[in-house]
Formats: C-alpha cells, sequence, structure tokens
C-alpha cells in the first residue's frame, strides 16, 4: 500500500475555479481507481492559485484479481457418447484459456452445460495509473477552459508541469507537451527553484519550506491569524465576512496581511459605499472598531513578502484612494437628485423588452403591494404594525427601483436596494418604508435573511409574482436548468416569505390580481396563465416542505388538495406527518382508501364534494346509524377547526371515525341490488370522503 499524488501545475487559476476543480478531481479519481479495482483509502485534496493535488492513501500495488465463471455449449455437444471431448469443447477451452481437463459440467434449468472458470489477474497500478491520470486531468471541470501553443488539450489555464506519484516512484505520462516527474515548484517569487520530491507523502511538508502553505484550511487559518493580528494596529477588528476570507485564501499561497490606511474624509460616504469598493474591486478587508463604527483602514493579503512592506502598503493606500475618492464623487452627485426625480428617471430603463420600463414594473408592483397590504389588514386589523399599511406599502413601493438610476449603484450594482434606503433616510421618509426599499429584493439567495419588516415583507412577495407572471405572460418560462430571469428563486422567495410572516392569502387571487396588470387581453389566457404560475408555485411549495424533511408521499396528499394558502399548506403537512406516526395510522388510511375506490368503481367520486342528502330512514345496518351519527357529530368540530388553523385537532376528529368506518365495511355490502339502499350507502361514503378530502389525499398516502 503506498500513496498516490497528482499535482497539476499551472499558470494562476481563477479563485472561484478552485474549490469546485478540486472536489471534481478527488471525486473522479477515486471513482477512476474504484471502476479499476484498485483498493485505496480516502483522498485529499490540496491547492492553490498555482496548483491543484490530489493524495490518495493506501493504494493497492496492483489490482483486485477477478474469478469469473463461463457458460459454454450443452454438455452433450462437448463430450461424445464415450465421454471424450468434442471440437466444440476444445474450442470453449480455448476461448476461456484454460485446457479442456479444466472444463466442467453446470447443471442449469434448461439442462447440463460446459463451464470453466477463468481468473483474470490484476495489473500492476503503476501500468493502469498511466491512462488512468491523463484522463483525470482533462475530464477536470472549469466554467471556462482554454488552449495554449499548438496543444490539443484544455484546462483553465495553461499547464507547466505534473507531479505523479506512488510512493517513492513516477508514474511516467505524455500530457501535450509535459512528461510527468517527481519535481514540484516552490513560491513563484520567494521560492521558484524545483523541489525534488522523494516519496508523496513529503508534499505538504516539502512546500510548506519553500513558502506554500497548500493545504487550504491551514493556510485559511494562518490568513485569519495575520489579519487578527495586524488589525489590532488599527485598534479595531476584521468587519467578518466569511465568503472574502475564502477568496483571499484561494488568491494566494503564501498569506501576508498589510495594513493600510485612508483619509478620514471618506468617512461621510455611507458605510456599505466604502465597504463594497474595498471589497469587491480590491479584496481588502474592512476594519471596525468595538463599536461596530467603520474605521479608516484596512487589509490586504499579499502572496510575497517584501523588504520594505511599507512601500506595500502604500500602494494599496493610493489605488484605494482613487477608489473611494469616485465612491465620494458619485454620492455626493446623488444627493443632489431628489428620489422622486430618480422614479422618473426609470421611464428610460428597461426591465424586459416584452415587459417595458422600470416605471411601468414600479407602477404594477405599487398596485399589487396595496392588494396584499389589503388583505393583510383585514387579516388582523388590531395589528399596530398593519395600521395604515397601504400607504407606507405605496410610497415604498415607488422608490423601490430609484437607486438603480444613481451614480453610485452604476458603479457598484451590488448596492441596489441598499442605495435606495440609505437615499430614502436622508429624505426624511419613515424607516418603515425605507427599510423596505432594501429588503424587497430579499432573499437575494438561497438560506438568505428574508424581509423583517411588513412592508419590506409585502412589497417583496409584490416585486417577485410580477416577474414570475410577467415573464410566464411572455412565454418565458424557466425549462430544466435554464432560468435565466431566476424565476424558481424568486417563487422560492415568495413561499419563504408568506411562511415566515403568516400571510395566509390566496395565492391564485394574487396570480389573477397581478396578471391584470399586463396587457392579456383574452380571459381565457389569462386563466391558462394562472394555472401554470399556480402550479409552478405548487411545485416550489412541495420543494421546501421536502427540504424541510416532510415526507414526500404526505406533502403529495396535501398539497394535491389545495396549496392556495402556503401557512395552512405547512399547518396541515406537519399536522398529517404526527398523525402518521400514531400507530393506528395504517388502518385509518386503509379505511379511507377503500372508501374511495368504492366510490371511483360506483363513478360517485367526482361528485363526493356535492353528495345529495342522506336518508337515515333507508339504514339497515346498526354500523350504518352508528356511522351516519359519528360523522355527523365531527363533521362541525372538523370545519370549524379548519377556520381556526387548528389542524391537528381537525385530523383528531376525521381519525376518530375509523373504527366506525371499519364495522360498516364488516357488516354491510355497499353494492346491494336494491338501488335506494345502495345509492344511500353511496352517499353516506360521499359525505365521508369528503370530509377527509378538506384535509388531504389520504389515498396518495403510501402505507
Amino acid at each position: 500500500m503506498e500513496t498516490l499524488l497528482l499535482e497539476i501545475g499551472s499558470e494562476e487559476i481563477p479563485a472561484g475555479y478552485i474549490d469546485p476543480a478540486l472536489k471534481a478531481l478527488s471525486a473522479n479519481l477515486t471513482k477512476q481507481l474504484t471502476n479499476a479495482r484498485i483498493q485505496h483509502s480516502d483522498a485529499k485534496v490540496f491547492g492553490t492559485p498555482r496548483r491543484l493535488a490530489v493524495q490518495v492513501g493506501s493504494v493497492a500495488s496492483k489490482q483486485t484479481s477477478v474469478q469469473s465463471e463461463i457458460i459454454g455449449p450443452p454438455a452433450k455437444v462437448g463430450f461424445d457418447t464415450s465421454g471424450r471431448p468434442t471440437v466444440a469443447a476444445q474450442k470453449f477451452a480455448e476461448k476461456v484459456g484454460v485446457t479442456v481437463d479444466k472444463l466442467m459440467v453446470k447443471k442449469t434449468p434448461k439442462g447440463d452445460y460446459l463451464s470453466a472458470h477463468k481468473t483474470e489477474r490484476g495489473q500492476l497500478t503503476r501500468t493502469l495509473l498511466k491512462e488512468i491520470l491523463p484522463e483525470v486531468i482533462l475530464a477536470t471541470p472549469f466554467p471556462k477552459k482554454m488552449r495554449w501553443a499548438n496543444l490539443d488539450i484544455e484546462f483553465a489555464r495553461p499547464i507547466h508541469y505534473i507531479v505523479a506519484m506512488l510512493g517513492k516512484s513516477v508514474i511516467v505520462f505524455q500530457l501535450g507537451d509535459i512528461k510527468s516527474n517527481r519535481y514540484t515548484r516552490g513560491h513563484y517569487f520567494m521560492a521558484p527553484n524545483k523541489i525534488k520530491l522523494t516519496h508523496a507523502d513529503d508534499y505538504v511538508k516539502a512546500l510548506k519550506s519553500v513558502y506554500v502553505v497548500v493545504d487550504i484550511n491551514a493556510r485559511k487559518k494562518m490568513l485569519q491569524r495575520e489579519i487578527d493580528k495586524v488589525a489590532g494596529e488599527l485598534g479595531g477588528d476584521i468587519l467578518p465576512d466569511e465568503e472574502l476570507l475564502d477568496i483571499n485564501t484561494n488568491l494566494v499561497e503564501y498569506p501576508i496581511a498589510v495594513v493600510g490606511k485612508f483619509d478620514e474624509e471618506f468617512l461621510e460616504v455611507p458605510d456599505e459605499v466604502l465597504i463594497n469598493a474595498m471589497r469587491e474591486h480590491q479584496k481588502y478587508f474592512s476594519v471596525v472598531n468595538r463599536q461596530g463604527k467603520l474605521q479608516p483602514g484596512f487589509i490586504s493579503i499579499n502572496n510575497t513578502r517584501a523588504k520594505d512592506m511599507t512601500l506595500v502598503a502604500s500602494g494599496h493606500e493610493r489605488v484605494i484612494r482613487a477608489r473611494l475618492a469616485d465612491a465620494q464623487f458619485f454620492y455626493r452627485g446623488d444627493l443632489e437628485v431628489s428620489n422622486d426625480d430618480r422614479v422618473k428617471k426609470l421611464k428610460g430603463v428597461l426591465f424586459q423588452a416584452k415587459l417595458g420600463t422600470m416605471h411601468a414594473k414600479m407602477k404594477r408592483i405599487r398596485r399589487v403591494a396595496k392588494y396584499i397590504a389589503g388583505k393583510i389588514e383585514d387579516q388582523d386589523k388590531k395589528d399596530a404594525q398593519k395600521a395604515d399599511l397601504k400607504k407606507r406599502v405605496g410610497r415604498a413601493a415607488e422608490l423601490c427601483k430609484s437607486d438603480l438610476v444613481s451614480q453610485v449603484v452604476g458603479e457598484f450594482p451590488k448596492l441596489q436596494g441598499v442605495m435606495g434606503r440609505i437615499y430614502a433616510v436622508v429624505a426624511g421618509e419613515l424607516p418603515t418604508v425605507a427599510a423596505a426599499v432594501e429588503e424587497h429584493y430579499r432573499p437575494v439567495h438561497s438560506g438568505a435573511a428574508l424581509p423583517q419588516t411588513t412592508v419590506g415583507a409585502t412589497l417583496s412577495i409584490a416585486d417577485k409574482i410580477d416577474s414570475i407572471c410577467g415573464c410566464f405572460s411572455v412565454g418565458l418560462v424557466p425549462t430544466g436548468a435554464s432560468d435565466p430571469y431566476a424565476l424558481r428563486r424568486q417563487g422560492i422567495g415568495i413561499i419563504q416569505i408568506m411562511q415566515n410572516k403568516a400571510f395566509s392569502i390566496s395565492l391564485r387571487k394574487l396570480i389573477l390580481t397581478c396578471l391584470k396588470q399586463f396587457d392579456i387581453k383574452s380571459k381565457k389566457q389569462i386563466e391558462a396563465t394562472a394555472e401554470k404560475v399556480h402550479v409552478f408555485l405548487k411545485n416550489r411549495i412541495s420543494h421546501l416542505l421536502a427540504e424541510e424533511g416532510y415526507s414526500k408521499d404526505i406533502i403529495a396528499a396535501v398539497v394535491d388538495v389545495s396549496a392556495d394558502d402556503v401557512p395552512n399548506t405547512w399547518n396541515r403537512v406537519a399536522a398529517l406527518e404526527a398523525l402518521k406516526k400514531q400507530k393506528d395510522f395504517e388502518a385509518l388510511v386503509a379505511g379511507f382508501k377503500r372508501v374511495v375506490n368504492i366510490l371511483k368503481k360506483s363513478g360517485k367520486m367526482e361528485r363526493a364534494a356535492k353528495t345529495p342528502a342522506i336518508n337515515a330512514k333507508l339504514f339497515e345496518d346498526k354500523s350504518e346509524t352508528a356511522l351516519y351519527a359519528a360523522y355527523q357529530q365531527i363533521e362541525q368540530t372538523v370545519v370549524k377547526a379548519m377556520q381556526k388553523a387548528q389542524y391537528d385537532q381537525a385530523l383528531k376528529a376525521i381519525a376518530s371515525l375509523r373504527e366506525s368506518v371499519d364495522h360498516f365495511f364488516d357488516d354491510v355490502m355497499v353494492m346491494t341490488d336494491d338501488k335506494r339502499i345502495r345509492n344511500n350507502r353511496l352517499n353516506l361514503l360521499g359525505h365521508i370522503a369528503g370530509l377527509f378530502g378538506k384535509f388531504a389525499d389520504f389515498s396518495k398516502i403510501s402505507t
């Protein structure tokens, strides 16, 4: 058992490429080893901007041998009447590579056949790796690949060298114009010479001695220590930013933190702008004091330790000064323009060619947001936060896209919404209105924060449903992996906000209200589009419920009955999931499925919701009377409990029918010859099915 090492040395690979490439490289290599029947243990990955590496431990020196049984011709064909082998037996023996005397007779359902055991002896791992490793290297995925020189191979960046070792031995192969060897490279500036590896296990230690911290986690910890140490020079702490930490980790091979300062005059610019300018353009860390206030300083991560680091710091300071001066200029210019003037400028900004301008979108959002606000106010008129909600939502809707024409957002696009909130505060807008302008973009990605204010949540839903309905109305529907307008993310956002804020708003009515804002002349087309959008959102609901761990059959049972009210749907799924854990749940479902099956066979299932009245005088058995009495007793209980969203109580009441249903089927022949009695019994079952159907389609539940 030896350690396998594969290192691909190249020109600088973009930071965002490294982690995904290493995962794919490792997975592909271990898969190929497994497919080749080469035993091995887990793989470790290492990477810097100039190298990708995989180290696999306990790799066997040769393939595992495989013994197989091969069936040949029938025994009566392979041997003559005297028991001597025929030509057929001799040919079969030659084919499988054994002597005739090694052939055996195997009894099968079709008769006796000749058979032979063949052993495929394993090849040396070194031999197989000569074919495997080049394939693994070239199969590494990247968002973009390139070619170089006159070679026909592709990689993220031109490859300079390849290290391929199994223990002390080199796995020799050719890739393009490069021959694999045992020589890695040190730090490009501080130790650029070749480093000879005597063993694959020496890799990490050997590189550390030449200023390359190839272990990504170790390099990240080293970087964190560096920035924490130098932050003290500015009397503060690093503004937490895990993503920026990861980016910088993959930008260097040996992290060296440098502290820099900028003029305090730039602090007049909002913190968000300064932080964005330092982060997005230069990948600098911001520094805050103990109170969280931004300080006039930053920390940059260098890949080389210079003789005079003060010169390095001054270079960074000159660069950032130019950036911050631009930000200051743009911010001051924006303050000279009113928010209402910016709103007017939206008439010149296109949202989508078939859907008009951002100004038109803003007006649609405002109408839909007011509709949602009205529904929320009606739900709870006592809530002080919801008082006068329409007015605040309307004003926030007017301003929500205004910062798109600001100079700062033009320079720093990621600040859309943030600048809208800042400019609204400067203009003296209500705090909830200003907050909503920023919050209406939330959630910006999976797992991101949701709007905190009711105004922001309302506006966010209106904006997202407008985008979804608008795109669906002009045929821009997500297909497969294609979703250029991020409609799936926006649909998930709507559902998450409604669930988080307990907004019991009809999705169907919301969709229809929104679609009426578009130029759709045909009522039939509106209804068809509304159905497509509703199915689209139902799929998002099912997806989110599954992510939370609910059973797929429970989700289908509930969602297929109704998913129009998001909090209602979640509560019904939770209640049914809890009931499923009860010991008599299977019997309950079995009873209901029997009800449904009989109704389907009779052709009455479609009319179960409008079942004729039950005539108690036609009952012939006490079990009929008992079931009808039990139904009458719980019907109002179920209806009232569901109206109050007390779904667990409604389910308990429904479940209490199980025993009466079981007795009914044990004692009564539903499909009797007497038509009046048969129909009356079917009507009784129809009412029972209707009661179950208010909650979920129990026939979809697997037991």
